[in-house]
């Protein structure tokens, strides 16, 4: 997908933003472009605040001269502008390719409003065939695998668990110090109960299924962005 479709699916979520907004900034390649916009208009005087849902999309905020808070200083947020590794018909999501899924859900969690921009490669007519990233605390990683395995099971998984590595070998950590356990399942027929009992396990820290929080999905296609609705 060209870069230039993802900028004018970036475009359509800026058009959204309002004067004097508090902005949640996601991170990742699409969302990339809309910080970068975003900054465009900072430097010509747009008043905004924005909270960045990791270290990296920070680092680009500051270097364009983005204003930042964060959720100690600012309780809750107009909007949220996001990317996504999955979208389902019912703008359901699968996130955390990039590693940032804990700290992106608590942004998105604070916000009036969750906007997500996607190539067309996203839209799925059912989550799973992306594997789910799941944050885990690095104490008693044994018994977490064991516990997630148990659950890809009971929701007849096609594949299994896999400890994210980063890219010299060692297991990636995010920014908040945990690991990820990336769980393959092929297809996810009932993503309620499956969050409910990844959470019921003692060392999940969060996972990467965003449901019922995303509002509008700005898709960029090679006819231009097509603009899904929760509900349509």
């Amino acid at each position: 997908m060209s870069e230039d479709l993802k900028r004018e699916a970036a475009r359509m979520a800026l058009s959204q933003v309002q004067p004097g907004m508090r902005i949640g900034l996601g991170t990742g390649s699409t969302a990339w472009h809309f910080v970068d916009l975003l900054g465009q208009m900072v430097a010509g005087g747009f008043d905004c605040l924005c909270v960045p849902t990791s270290e990296r999309t920070a680092e680009q905020a500051r270097s364009l001269g983005i204003p930042l808070t964060d959720l100690e200083q600012v309780h809750q947020l107009d909007l949220t502008v996001d990317g996504a590794d999955e979208i389902d018909p019912q703008l359901n999501l699968i996130k955390g390719a990039g590693g940032a899924l804990l700290r992106e859900k608590i942004v998105a969690a604070a916000s009036d409003a969750m906007i997500v921009i996607a190539d067309a490669s996203k839209v799925v007519e059912r989550l799973g065939r992306f594997p789910l990233p799941v944050e885990v605390n690095r104490f008693g990683l044994g018994a977490s695998m064991r516990a997630l395995d148990a659950v890809l099971e009971r929701h007849q998984a096609e594949g299994q668990t896999r400890l994210r590595r980063a890219a010299d070998g060692s297991p990636y950590l995010t920014d908040g110090g945990h690991l990820i356990v990336d769980a393959f399942f092929g297809r996810i027929s009932a993503p309620e109960a499956l969050s409910r009992d990844l959470l019921d396990i003692a060392g999940v820290v969060q996972h990467g299924l965003f449901l019922n929080m995303c509002k509008t999905a700005y898709v960029a296609t090679p006819d231009g962005v097509r603009t899904m609705q929760r509900g349509n």
